[in-house]
């Protein structure tokens, strides 16, 4: 029985030895359950007393030879992938630039993509400060201190009354504040609000918000700017659907939803089996809002919505971790 261990001993070292040896396989053929090694050993039952222990010693020895013998080898083979692929992925600064051109980030060429939408329709395009006023960004939207709408809109205070805009919704008020209506705008652009990161919620992200104001708005010129809009982003089969909702900012108020466009309205994995997802909210402009800008709601009406960018991402490109839009990736990014 000792010469058979020790067969096996050279054997297993032998085929160690070749450069291009499967370690697994080695490892089940002399160690496994039904190995050469485990094979022997199911014979020592019929040894003597006397001959036991010291057979058991030596395949006890055999053992560790070969699990340190395929260890070793198998670090050796880490270390060779490693050096390749470092040499591979190695650059040298001081060669030429790359000529390879980047595109437009996927955020980007959704953003570009609704303002060109909205720009058909005779909108504007309005900016204002990411770093804003308590007053804009809540009080003047009908949104006073205290309020529990602000629990849902939590942000980042830079002093008791500067804070990073919760939503691009400012913008709007700032227009109004200035501009006497007809007003027709569209406000992209960052916003921020006291989230944890997970696979549908960011600390930052981006929203694209419109208002209209004139005499004689109503609902119904609110729902056939969504309409033209869910029909150029999600297809002209999209249909869509207002839902009673409540925002402090709009009255009534009412949350968007578009027929799936993945299903048409059946229903499937990606609208939950419902057949419809959120996309927005919306509502007539509030009358306090109105009066809080200098519009007289007597005189005046006019519709407001909002959505965020990062979703209408998600939705047109079916990406499924909003983590994925920031983390620049050009395995991910490559595919826009």
């Amino acid at each position: 029985m000792k010469e058979m261990l020790e067969k096996i001993r050279a054997s297993a070292l032998e085929c160690l030895q070749n450069d291009d040896a499967d370690l697994e396989a080695i490892r089940i053929r002399f160690l496994g359950k039904k190995g050469e090694l485990t094979a022997v050993l199911r014979g020592m039952g019929a040894l003597s007393a006397e001959e036991r222990p010291i057979v058991g010693q030596l395949a006890n020895e055999i053992r560790a030879d070969i699990e340190k013998a395929i260890a070793e080898k198998s670090a050796v083979a880490a270390e060779k992938k490693l050096q390749a692929k470092l040499k591979a992925e190695k650059i040298d600064v001081t060669m030429p630039a790359d000529s390879t051109v980047g595109h437009i980030h996927p955020l980007t060429l959704v953003q570009r993509e609704l303002e060109d939408i909205f720009l058909g329709m005779g909108f504007s395009i309005v900016e204002g400060p990411e770093v804003e006023l308590d007053y804009y960004n809540f009080q003047a939207l009908n949104i006073p201190e205290n309020h529990p709408a602000r629990d849902t809109q939590d942000t980042f205070y830079i002093t008791e009354n500067i804070l990073l805009r919760s939503q691009t919704s400012p913008v709007q008020a700032r227009t109004m504040e200035v501009q006497k209506p007809p007003i027709r705008i569209i406000s992209p652009g960052r916003v921020y609000r006291s989230d944890a990161v997970d696979a549908t919620h960011s600390p930052l992200f981006h929203q694209l918000e419109g208002l209209v104001i004139d005499k004689g708005i109503t609902m119904g010129d609110l729902k056939g700017v969504l309409e033209i809009f869910a029909k150029e982003t999600f297809g002209e089969e999209t249909r869509i659907r207002f839902r009673p909702h409540h925002f402090p900012f709009t009255e009534p108020s009412a949350e968007v939803d578009v027929s799936c466009f993945a299903c048409g309205g059946k229903g499937c994995r990606i609208c939950k089996g419902e057949g419809w997802i959120e996309i927005l909210g919306a509502g007539m402009v509030h009358p306090n809002v109105l009066r809080n800008c200098g519009i007289d709601p007597e005189v005046y009406s006019g519709f407001a919505f909002g959505f965020g960018i990062e979703r209408i991402a998600m939705l047109k490109y079916h990406i499924d971790d909003m983590r994925l839009l920031y983390e620049n990736d050009v395995r991910f990014l490559n595919q826009f």
